[in-house]
């Protein structure tokens, strides 16, 4: 597959962008529309995009992780978030917990927000290895 230079240069310089509104769609999700599920899809975008441009070996070469190990960490950070209520405090399942002080920038932190990392992965993980595989048998 032939690629042209400008889909090459400006695949690497979306990547980082595209990664960082993706954080920032996460972060505010629990306040206003977005979250995890939003953010998972534009990094999968990114780093589909980088694939499509740079070829499949390069963007794995700059993953840290397989994607198929982000389902399950994903997993537990989300199930967690949902059972620390019923273990720390005898509350119901996936009850909202907040912490009184506020972090510079994130604001009020939750369990929603651990629940929306662990969403992330999982998204991210799923997409990247289901696109991965497809590519990989073309």
């Amino acid at each position: 597959m032939r690629t042209t230079i400008i889909l090459k240069t400006a695949s690497n310089y979306l990547l980082p962008v595209l990664l960082v509104f993706s954080i920032f769609i996460l972060l505010r999700g629990h306040y206003l529309p977005g979250g995890g599920f939003v953010g998972g899809l534009i990094a999968s975008i990114a780093f589909i995009l980088h694939s499509f441009a740079n070829g499949l070996e390069k963007t794995k070469e700059l993953l840290i992780v397989h994607p198929g190990f982000l389902l399950p960490v994903g997993l537990a950070i989300s199930f967690m978030a949902g059972l620390a209520p019923v273990i720390f405090f005898d509350m119901p399942f996936m009850t909202g917990l907040w912490s009184h002080d506020t972090v510079a920038i994130l604001g009020s932190v939750g369990s929603a927000l651990f629940f929306d990392i662990g969403v992330y992965l999982v998204v991210n993980g799923v997409t990247l290895t289901i696109i991965f595989t497809i590519s990989e048998s073309a």
